[in-house]
């Protein structure tokens, strides 16, 4: 049975449907997934996809003119059935124009396109809420990414070239975002605090400067950090967080990326809470807020900056706890 997954958010929600793939693949057998291109690599190689469809939808795609001519490729399929875990109009329609017989999504997204609707829970993780689409029950599946080895390869060989070798203990830190409130701004005073082991820098070529910044304050403080920010495409920079003792980040898509790549997270939430359903999974994961702040949530997403302009949320999540919260994890302990 030939079956179609449309997921066009953000990466870490990409992420996220990985277990949603590997279920319906144990049913149906693998799936096609519709993809953006940013995401369409990490899915790519994922063994429950058979093949990926980038669909460019703010750029060469974008549009009705460019939403037409991927449901006619679509339709050329022959689907029997597509999973719509984005609740997105553009994705309704898709799966319509492509002629899908059986459209399958959640009922808080257009379910007049739908032909069979399913609940879509407002509590517990995002990867159950999406599993409820395959009616599979909680923590069936986890979320996995695979990296080739030439991934493996090329961020061995970038950890080699900063001087970690195969087996070398480092902290992971990935202090972007592309929702500027949910950015940690304490990033280089603990990168500071983690003497006697490096801190390795991840993120894309967007977070360069604040890469660097981070490996300044580390070396004026006698330490040592490595900025790999923008030197590793997406998949080799999850094989790097799987050589991580711990990674560090805001509530942002590495944070999804680490937990499918089995890497310890210490997780820091300001304008969004673990509650929206984002936050690590594995037990002995940690997840930071700052309690009490009567403007904390301030979005589902989170603003590109403070509404109120003090942005306590992060601001009042100092440093020392978040090396607490990696002590916590154990992850730096020694390991015979």
């Amino acid at each position: 049975m030939s079956s179609l997954v449309i997921q066009t958010a953000f990466l870490g929600d990409v992420v996220l449907t990985t277990p949603l793939l590997a279920a319906l693949a144990a049913r149906h057998g693998p799936v096609d997934v519709v993809t953006t291109p940013a995401a369409a690599p990490l899915v790519e190689t994922h063994p429950a996809v058979r093949r990926v469809v980038p669909y460019d939808k703010r750029g060469r795609d974008r549009g009705w003119a460019g939403l037409r001519a991927l449901a006619r490729r679509l339709r050329s399929e022959h689907y029997e059935r597509a999973y719509l875990p984005h609740r997105s109009l553009r994705t309704a329609a898709l799966a319509l124009l492509a002629r899908v017989p059986v459209r399958i999504g959640f009922h808080d997204g257009w379910p007049f396109f739908y032909t069979e609707v399913r609940r879509h829970p407002p509590e517990g993780h995002e990867v159950d809420r999406l599993l409820a689409l395959a009616e599979q029950p909680s923590a069936a599946y986890a979320p996995t990414l695979h990296p080739t080895p030439e991934d493996v390869r090329v961020a061995g060989a970038v950890l080699k070239a900063a001087g970690i070798d195969e087996g070398a203990p480092f902290v992971a830190v990935a202090p972007g975002s592309i929702w500027g409130s949910k950015r940690w701004p304490y990033y280089g005073e603990l990168a500071s605090r983690l003497t006697g082991v490096t801190v390795v820098v991840v993120g894309g070529a967007e977070d360069v400067g604040l890469g660097t910044e981070i490996v300044e304050a580390v070396g004026r403080m006698g330490g040592r950090a490595v900025n790999t920010c923008g030197k590793l495409t997406l998949r080799q920079s999850a094989a790097l967080l799987g050589r991580a003792r711990v990674l560090v980040t805001n509530d942002s898509a590495p944070l999804h990326v680490a937990t499918a790549m089995g890497t310890p997270i210490v997780a820091l939430f300001g304008p969004t809470l673990p509650e929206f359903g984002f936050s690590p999974i594995r037990v002995g994961d940690v997840a930071l807020g700052v309690a009490g702040l009567d403007c904390r949530p301030c979005s589902r997403h989170g603003p590109p900056s403070c509404p109120l302009g003090h942005h306590r949320c992060m601001r009042d999540l100092g440093p020392e706890a978040v090396a607490a919260a990696i002590e916590e994890t154990g992850a730096l302990r020694r390991r015979d």
